[in-house]
């Protein structure tokens, strides 16, 4: 099974960067599941029920959020009707929507995605770890799903290795996202779990994670409150992490991180 994941999409040049670039990834890299992270793709705050439907046509199987996952009104009914669309599941028992969700394509393979936020630096949400395990429990690899993927959606990238750790030799692919900026660490653990701290983002690298440079800075430097910050303009990569999952046993053979477009090092299997 071939497991394609991109990170956080980030405005507009997110967007465009996706449908740019994703039916040539899909195309060349024979995808059995497309995951996103879509919680920035509305003018870099949550997501509408729109631009899911956008996604969804092409080619994307099942969209995680995080922390901004509220920031657009429409989408806490919404989230209720979309079982693909997923928020964090460690959100407080009664937060509309779910954590996980079962995806299934044509050829009658199933995979699992979890969807966790860490608290460190982060809104104190439920102990991410015991929410995970208790998913686990009931959604076994090889059992009752061919693989199972966990965004892991954080600032500290200790908690996310510790998440990566901690779910070793139970899913096929734990990936952190929310900092926008792709690590260098794309591993298979000693479990068999493929593992990156970050996805990166699909948006505009002339930026600062993705937002109008001049706006945060001006931001960082005065400390004065002023121009809300929005997407940079410019051409954006796309930046994501590609597996290629065991079909006996759910655990990963290869890993390889995914890079296109300008402003950083391109990468692709």
């Amino acid at each position: 099974m071939n497991l394609l994941f991109l990170g956080d999409i980030v405005g507009t040049p997110g967007r465009e960067a996706l449908e740019r670039y994703l039916p040539r990834l899909k195309d060349s890299l024979n995808t059995d599941f497309v995951v996103i992270n879509g919680e920035n793709a509305a003018h870099g705050f949550g997501i509408t029920a729109q631009l899911c439907h956008e996604f969804y046509e092409l080619g994307v199987d099942c969209i995680t959020t995080g922390n901004h996952v509220w920031d657009q009104r429409e989408i806490k009914s919404y989230i209720e009707k979309d079982p693909c669309l997923i928020r964090p599941l460690n959100y407080p028992a009664g937060a509309p929507g779910r954590g996980y969700t079962i995806v299934e394509n044509d050829k009658g393979k199933k995979l699992c995605v979890i969807n966790v936020m860490t608290r460190l630096f982060m809104d104190p949400l439920d102990d991410p770890f015991g929410a995970v395990e208790k998913v686990l429990a009931e959604v076994q690899l090889g059992v009752t799903v061919d693989a199972i993927m966990v965004d892991v959606h954080g600032e500290a990238s200790s908690e996310k290795m510790g998440m990566g750790h901690f779910c070793d030799g139970f899913v096929s692919l734990v990936v952190g996202t929310h900092t926008h900026v792709p690590t260098a660490d794309a591993q298979i653990l000693t479990g068999g779990t493929a593992y990156q701290t970050d996805a990166g983002m699909c948006g505009c690298y002339d930026s600062i994670i993705g937002m109008d440079k001049d706006i945060c800075l001006n931001k960082m430097i005065d400390k004065v409150p002023g121009e809300r910050m929005h997407p940079a303009h410019g051409e954006g990569t796309v930046c994501g992490i590609f597996v290629e999952i065991d079909d006996d046993t759910g655990l990963a053979n290869s890993v390889a991180p995914i890079r296109m477009g300008p402003q950083l090092l391109q990468a692709r299997p």
